[in-house]
Parts: C-alpha cells; sequence; structure tokens
C-alpha cells in the first residue's frame, strides 16, 4: 500500500471509492467528482488529502486535513484541524486508516495545528472506535454527532 497526496486527477477515483460507501450505508454526504474536488483535493482551507492506493493503483481509503476557520459547519474551534477519514468497503481492517493518520499527524503538525477534530455521526460506531483507536477523545456532542479530538505533542 501507498500513501500519496491526492491530485485533480484522483478524483474519479476517490469518487468511485466514496460511492462504494454510499451504496453500503456507511455515507450520506456527496460523492459525486465535483464535491471529491472542492471539499478533498482543492479546498482553500486543505491542508492534505492523503490517499491510500493499493498495488493495482486502486483507492483503497482517503483522508483529508483542513483547518478550522471562523464559521465552519462543524463549529470547531478556529484554528484546530477538521479531519475526515474514508476507508473503502474492500479495504476495511487493513491498516489503511492507520497508515493515512500517521502521515495526517506529521501534516498536521508540519502546519503548526496543536489539536484536530473529527466529527462523527452518533450511530457510527465504526467510525467512532476508530478515532479512539487513533487516541482522539471525545470532548464535545452535537445535534446527531460525536465531537473528538486529538491533541499533537
Amino acid at each position: 500500500m501507498q500513501i500519496r497526496t491526492a491530485i485533480p486527477a484522483d478524483a474519479p477515483a476517490m469518487s468511485a471509492m466514496l460511492q462504494l460507501l454510499v451504496q453500503a450505508g456507511k455515507r450520506i454526504s456527496p460523492a459525486d467528482e465535483a464535491f471529491v474536488l472542492s471539499q478533498y483535493i482543492s479546498n482553500p482551507d486543505g491542508i492534505r488529502c492523503s490517499l491510500a492506493i493499493d498495488d493495482g493503483g486502486s483507492v483503497l481509503g482517503l483522508q483529508s486535513l483542513i483547518f478550522a476557520r471562523d464559521g465552519n459547519r462543524y463549529e470547531t474551534p478556529v484554528g484546530w484541524g477538521i479531519i475526515g477519514t474514508h476507508v473503502s468497503p474492500l479495504a476495511a481492517r487493513r491498516g489503511v486508516g492507520r497508515q493515512l493518520f500517521e502521515v495526517t499527524k506529521r501534516a498536521a503538525a508540519e502546519a503548526g495545528l496543536a489539536k484536530i477534530e473529527a466529527f462523527i455521526g452518533e450511530k457510527n460506531a465504526e467510525g467512532q472506535a476508530y478515532y479512539e483507536k487513533m487516541g482522539f477523545v471525545t470532548y464535545r456532542l452535537a445535534e446527531g454527532a460525536v465531537c473528538k479530538r486529538f491533541e499533537l505533542g
């Protein structure tokens, strides 16, 4: 498995992987190419969007890290990072998320972040367990979501 930064040419493959999550009932957000480009690859607040790729070039997962700006939709404190993790249902339990987070932690430190927040659906037990394994702790609840933070350093 290779971890690398996503580029615009990756949008179709990233979208296809996210569509698998939609079909599996694990994603309700948009998964089209335009969304992938605007939210993950070319987000003006983006720090890094990493892809996990298998030896055949298939996208196994992605992890995005953006700066929390004033008025962000998650109400994440300004100056923190906001993380999003999406692993293909075809790659579950293969260490994809763990390897992605190692790269994301380095990117967060290089960007000068002290904290990262994950905004996870309250019914997403799998996502909550993943972030807890990575060292995130619950610090607040939002409508329909559990908010976990990771402290760097």
